[in-house]
């Protein structure tokens, strides 16, 4: 057991990078399972941040897009407090040295995405956003004495006494024993649960571990039903799978099957705009009917390669000229709205622990996250969490973490079943039988490797977003449900722990895969 006074914070994403710089000079150790900077999904983020920038736009018209595309689920007053304060975040970045795209004025350049009234998306060299404003924060965390970063570590469990959480259990992120970190404060910040499905836009290690820890130590998770799928994931067998920003549709790319046809414009009058959940249940469709869809993006000929040169990049790489052909596409999962339920101030239900970013569920998403409020809303609870965390207990010196000896890692076979298993199941489309053969499946794989902590980590949240699909007996947002596809005329959002979502599972157990 090594103790020390310094603020655990969990993660080494945008959410947790941000905290950590707003808790200086209060001490913070930093858990970064790969180098600083990288994999985490914020550097991943292609589209930018959502803000109301434009003298034409106000934080209660983002608000009131949010609340649409939310689908009934979204808190008003987390929406209005969260948009209210966006400006502030694009600046603060912005000082910290975010090379935000300007115009000849000086004023910020804005995308429109999808259910956004008018254009206000912030970003970066086109669709940079996340590597930039990580590759700013990275700089910032890096320049900051306060700050210990422990690179090569990830988090298997939470330490408890009597109910308020007390530390952290830590393993060497390629296989270890764990070791105690005795704490006044935890800051979860390890991002969402995108890597438990099959074909994901996250990066490898994004599978719900840090949920999955928090809800093992008895949190509360909300809305964890709520996976969003991107419609537009490049269809061309990678793993992840790279991403067609959804900036591409606001600058006029249609959707397209296999003989040129658009398909969106049946589905809703937005076309391609419509909100994520409508655009990748369209998508899945054609790809179902074997009528291969397809992002034309011809029309923006030479500009792909110099306004989206992510999009170019990971083109190339498939063989793929997008000035000539259509990009094949497929929905990928690519965003929890679930997670650990928080306050306004990233309060979790367990005393002394506290969330922000993916991994947390604080009632802006509902149930489809709006376009670009993800970095966002990770900007805006960052803050929050740390300021609450800040008021909390003693600061104290550097933490020596000890080389412990090896311990098993997550089998691949296992974590590949299980992927498969939640694509198959708790997918795009979703339905009793499916959901209860995935609880089924996910009862095995722990059976099969009872020892590993990290892989009941994945089963953990696994089983959550299984457990409360198969609850929510209605199609809202991205959750659909072909047994139920009707809305309810009430919704509300879904709180369940880890021990309420295991009675849902089969009896009896089924045997070890």
């Amino acid at each position: 057991m090594i103790r020390t006074d310094r603020v655990v914070v969990v993660g080494a994403g945008l959410a947790a990078l941000y905290a950590a710089l707003v808790l200086a000079p209060r001490p913070v150790l930093l858990i970064s399972p790969d180098p600083l900077g990288q994999g985490a999904s914020s550097a991943w983020a292609q589209g930018g941040v959502a803000a109301a920038m434009d003298p034409a736009d106000n934080p209660a018209l983002h608000a009131a897009d949010t609340l649409r595309a939310g689908a009934g689920l979204v808190d008003p007053d987390v929406a209005r407090r969260v948009t209210a304060e966006a400006r502030d975040h694009i600046l603060h970045l912005t000082t910290l040295g975010t090379p935000f795209d300007r115009d000849e004025a000086g004023g910020y350049v804005l995308s429109r995405e999808a259910a956004h009234s008018l254009a206000r998306v912030v970003r970066v060299k086109g669709d940079q956003a996340g590597a930039e404003i990580m590759r700013a924060l990275v700089a910032a965390v890096r320049a900051t004495l306060s700050v210990q970063v422990a690179e090569g570590w990830v988090a298997t469990g939470l330490r408890l006494d009597e109910g308020r959480v007390t530390g952290v259990d830590l393993a060497l992120a390629w296989g270890s024993a764990s070791v105690a970190i005795a704490a006044p404060a935890v800051l979860i910040a390890g991002g969402g649960s995108g890597g438990l499905y099959a074909v994901t836009t996250n990066p490898p290690r994004i599978r719900g571990e840090v949920v999955g820890m928090a809800a093992r130590a008895g949190a509360v998770i909300a809305d964890a039903e709520f996976v969003q799928f991107h419609p537009t994931a490049i269809a061309c067998g990678a793993d992840p799978a790279p991403l067609a920003t959804e900036a591409l549709r606001g600058e006029g790319a249609p959707l397209v099957n296999v003989d040129g046809t658009r398909f969106m414009t049946a589905l809703h009058p937005d076309a391609e705009l419509a909100p994520r959940d409508i655009v990748a249940r369209g998508v899945d469709a054609e790809a179902r009917a074997g009528r291969r869809p397809a992002l034309d993006c011809r029309a923006l000929g030479a500009r792909i390669g110099a306004e989206f040169p992510a999009v170019a990049a990971a083109c190339a790489r498939a063989g793929i000229d997008p000035a000539s052909q259509s990009i094949p596409v497929a929905p990928a999962a690519h965003y929890h709205m679930g997670g650990i339920a928080t306050n306004m101030e990233g309060r979790s239900s367990l005393p002394g622990l506290w969330a922000c970013g993916e991994a947390a569920s604080t009632g802006l998403h509902g149930a489809n996250r709006l376009a670009s409020n993800g970095l966002l809303e990770a900007l805006v609870f960052a803050r929050r969490a740390a300021l609450s965390v800040g008021r909390e207990g003693p600061s104290a010196a550097m933490v020596v973490l000890p080389s412990p000896p090896p311990a098993p890692l997550p089998d691949p076979a296992l974590v590949a079943r299980l992927r498969q298993a939640m694509t198959a199941g708790a997918g795009v489309l979703r339905d009793a039988e499916g959901l209860t053969n995935t609880l089924h499946t996910i009862a095995a794989i722990e059976a099969a490797q009872p020892d590993c902590r990290r892989l009941a980590n994945m089963t953990a949240t696994a089983t959550l977003i299984c457990g409360a699909a198969l609850a929510r007996r209605e199609s809202r947002g991205a959750h659909c449900r072909t047994d139920f596809p009707d809305t309810l005329p009430l919704g509300h959002r879904s709180r369940m722990t880890l021990a309420e979502a295991l009675t849902l599972r089969p009896i009896p157990q089924p045997e070890p895969l």
